[in-house]
C-alpha cells in the first residue's frame, strides 16, 4: 500500500513554514464584503482622518483581491511573529504596567522612551518581502506548472486582516488587531495573491468575549466602540504617521511612546501566553526599548539615518521622532532634560520647537521660564510663539 500523496494545500503550508512563517492559512479571492463595508463607513465618520490616502476608493480595491490581480483565485494569508525572548523577559519584568524602562541592556543615564516592539529589529518590509518571493518562487514546483501571485506585507491596497481572519490565522480583537491562538497579536501579516485554486480554510470560532481590556487601558481613548479605532487619537498614528503638530490636548497622554505604542496588546489577556518568534532578525536592538531621548534631539539628518538604518524607525522622518521626544521628555518631567529642551527650543526646526516650548512649560523651573520667554522675544515663526504663550501662559497660571 503507497504512501498518500499530500495535498497541494498541505504542501503549500508546510513550504511556508520552511521558510519561516508561523502560521498559514488560505481563503478565496473573493471580495470581502463586510470589511468593505465597514471601513467605507470609518471613511464617512472621519475615524481616518489624517490618512490622505485612506480613501473609499482605496477600500473598495483593498478588499476586491480581483481588482488586484485579476487572475486571482486564491490568497495565502500568513503570519510571522516578532516576538522574541527580550520581550517576553521584559513582559514579565513589568508585571503588565507600562514602566518606561523595557529594555534589559538599558543603562539609565537619563530619561529614557518607548518604541513599539515591532520596530525593535530590523525593518520587516524588507526581511519579510524577501521571503514572501522565495515562496512564491516555490510555487510552481508543486502545482507543476506557470503560477501568477503578487505578495503584500503592509505596503499596498491590501486588506490584510480582512485575509488573515477569513483564512482562519486569526480573528479580529476589539482593539482591531488580528489575535491569533499560538502567538497572540505579536505578528506581522503578509499574503500571496495566487491564480491556483485552493481549498480555502474556515475562520476561526473565536471572539474576545466580554474582555474590555483594550478598550479600557487605551491612553488617548482612541478605541472609541468595541472593534472601532479613532485614527486621530491612536498613539501609534499621532508619533509615526502624523507628520504636523501632535494636538496639545492629546500630548499628555502620549506617555513616554516616541514611535508606536504596545498598550492594547500589553494588556491583552492572549498575549500573555503568546509563543516566541523565530526570526533573529526581529531581536531587538540595544537601546531600542528603552532610548536614552535626549542624544535624539542632537541628531542630524545623516546621523538619524545612520542610527536608523533598516529600521521601521525611518518611518517617523528625524523632525517626526525629535517631535515625540519632546513630549516624552515633558511627560516624563525630569528637569535634567531642560538643557536639551532649550537649546531644541533655540536651533530646531518650527514643528520640534514647539514641542519643545510645551515640554518645558510642563517641566517648569526658573530656566525653562527663562528660556521660553528668551524665545518669545526672537521667535518669528508665528506658530511657535503661540505655543511659547501657552506655556508661559500655563506656568504663570500653575495649571501643569
Amino acid at each position: 500500500m503507497r504512501d498518500e500523496k499530500p495535498s497541494v494545500e498541505l504542501t503549500i503550508k508546510q513550504c511556508a513554514l520552511e521558510l519561516g512563517f508561523d502560521l498559514v492559512g488560505i481563503t478565496t479571492a473573493e471580495r470581502f464584503e463586510r470589511d468593505e463595508r465597514v471601513a467605507a463607513e470609518r471613511v464617512r465618520l472621519g475615524l481616518m482622518d489624517g490618512l490622505a490616502w485612506y480613501t473609499e476608493e482605496r477600500v473598495a480595491r483593498m478588499n476586491r483581491p480581483r481588482e488586484l490581480m485579476p487572475e486571482a483565485r486564491s490568497v495565502i494569508s500568513m503570519a510571522v511573529s516578532y516576538s522574541s525572548e527580550t520581550a517576553s523577559r521584559a513582559q514579565d519584568s513589568q508585571n503588565r504596567t507600562y514602566a518606561d524602562h523595557d529594555d534589559p541592556a538599558a543603562s539609565g543615564v537619563g530619561p529614557a522612551g518607548r518604541i513599539a516592539r515591532y520596530a525593535r529589529g530590523d525593518d520587516y518590509h524588507a526581511v519579510i518581502k524577501k521571503r514572501l518571493k522565495s515562496f512564491a518562487d516555490r510555487l510552481p514546483s508543486v502545482v507543476g506548472r506557470p503560477v501568477r501571485t503578487r505578495v503584500f506585507v503592509d505596503d499596498g491596497p491590501m486588506n490584510d486582516r480582512a485575509a488573515a481572519e477569513r483564512a482562519g490565522v486569526g480573528w479580529f480583537g476589539k482593539s482591531t488587531n488580528i489575535l491569533t491562538p499560538t502567538h497572540g497579536s505579536w505578528v506581522f501579516l503578509c499574503q500571496v495573491i495566487t491564480d491556483i485554486d485552493l481549498q480555502p480554510d474556515s475562520a476561526l470560532k473565536k471572539t474576545c468575549g466580554t474582555c474590555v481590556r483594550c478598550i479600557i487601558d487605551c491612553p488617548t481613548g482612541a478605541i472609541v466602540a468595541p472593534y472601532t479605532v479613532d485614527n486621530g487619537k491612536c498613539i501609534s498614528y499621532l508619533t509615526i504617521e502624523l507628520r504636523g503638530p501632535i494636538p496639545r490636548e492629546l500630548r499628555a497622554m502620549i506617555g513616554s511612546w516616541v514611535f508606536g505604542c504596545d498598550v492594547c496588546q500589553d494588556v491583552c489577556p492572549v498575549n500573555r501566553k503568546a509563543r516566541l518568534g523565530r526570526q533573529p532578525e526581529f531581536a531587538w536592538r540595544s537601546g531600542f526599548a528603552a532610548p536614552e531621548l535626549t542624544p535624539l534631539l542632537e541628531l542630524d539628518d545623516e546621523s538619524f539615518r545612520e542610527k536608523f538604518r533598516n529600521s521601521p524607525v525611518k518611518r517617523a522622518k528625524r523632525t517626526g521622532l525629535q517631535r515625540n521626544v519632546c513630549v516624552a521628555l515633558g511627560n516624563i518631567g525630569d528637569p535634567a532634560a531642560a538643557p536639551a529642551l532649550i537649546a531644541t527650543l533655540e536651533g530646531a526646526e518650527p514643528l520640534v520647537k514647539r514641542h519643545a516650548a510645551w515640554a518645558l512649560g510642563r517641566i517648569g523651573g526658573e530656566d525653562a521660564a527663562r528660556a521660553l520667554r528668551d524665545a518669545l522675544d526672537g521667535e518669528r515663526d508665528a506658530e511657535v510663539r503661540l505655543e511659547v504663550e501657552q506655556s508661559l501662559a500655563d506656568l504663570r497660571d500653575g495649571e501643569l
